[in-house]
């Protein structure tokens, strides 16, 4: 059975851990199907909005110790890059948590940019009650998302939060029932792939990067950007269409 599951239905690609029995606990295998699986999303050019999701009742309880970090510490495993750190994807990409997240599983949820939550989902980054620290953007990511008081004490005490206080913190866009948790999340891709793919993913890769730079300097790269898509055919054809009254045909281009 497959670690990692790649579901592709029109332009829009679902990526599903799957390991239930194992709480889709992060593991070697895993991890290294979840990183093939993001390059090839981002390399397919009719892919254009990805979904990550799990099977069973848990999202993800973490790294595993036995099977991934030790071998990792050890040097026996060389970890491929991931949306966690190292592999940048300017397609919009939707976490669909449909339970418990802890650790890794939390992390892999903050890479995406849009986080739509299981009412029985929870998010915890315990990972300083073994010793450890949250190694997967944690840190870095958590802060940029809600206060820095709230971030340390996620961190700090490793406790876990409701899906609807997640929802509160502004660290997710939406909560609802298990049963229309993918409905939901395919939904809001179809609406995303309405849109200019190009400007989607210049806007996104404007975004991340400018988080990065000065006000100045991110302010040159939204108009670098800007320019390329006033130029693009997408943007002739979003124009022709609203005078036709009619939906656009992007090409991406």
């Amino acid at each position: 059975m497959a670690a990692v599951l790649y579901d592709k239905e029109g332009p829009i690609v679902t990526i599903t851990l799957n390991r239930p029995e194992a709480l889709n606990r992060i593991d070697s295998e895993i991890f290294t199907g979840l990183s093939r699986a993001m390059e090839d999303f981002r390399d397919d050019p009719e892919a254009i909005v990805g979904i990550v999701t799990a099977a069973g009742n848990a999202f993800s309880d973490g790294a595993h110790h036995e099977k991934l970090l030790i071998p990792w510490r050890d040097g026996s495993f060389e970890p491929p890059p991931s949306i966690t750190r190292g592999l940048n994807i300017w397609k919009p990409l939707i976490a669909a948590v449909n339970g418990p997240a802890r650790g890794g599983g939390v992390e892999i949820a903050l890479a995406c940019d849009i986080r739509i939550l299981s009412e029985k989902a929870t998010l915890q980054l315990p990972e300083v009650g073994r010793g450890l620290i949250p190694g997967w953007g944690g840190t870095q990511r958590l802060p940029r998302m809600v206060s820095s008081a709230k971030a340390a004490e996620m961190i700090f005490m490793g406790v876990p939060i409701s899906a609807d206080e997640a929802y509160r913190l502004g660290l997710v866009n939406k909560v609802v029932p298990p049963d229309l948790l993918l409905p939901t999340a395919k939904e809001w891709g179809l609406k995303i792939c309405e849109k200019g793919p190009l400007a989607v993913r210049r806007a996104k890769e404007a975004m991340i990067r400018g988080r990065e730079m000065s006000l100045e300097e991110g302010l040159r790269l939204e108009l670098a950007f800007f320019e390329e898509v006033l130029r693009s055919e997408d943007y002739r054809e979003g124009l022709q269409a609203l005078a036709e009254q009619r939906k656009p045909g992007y090409k991406g281009r």
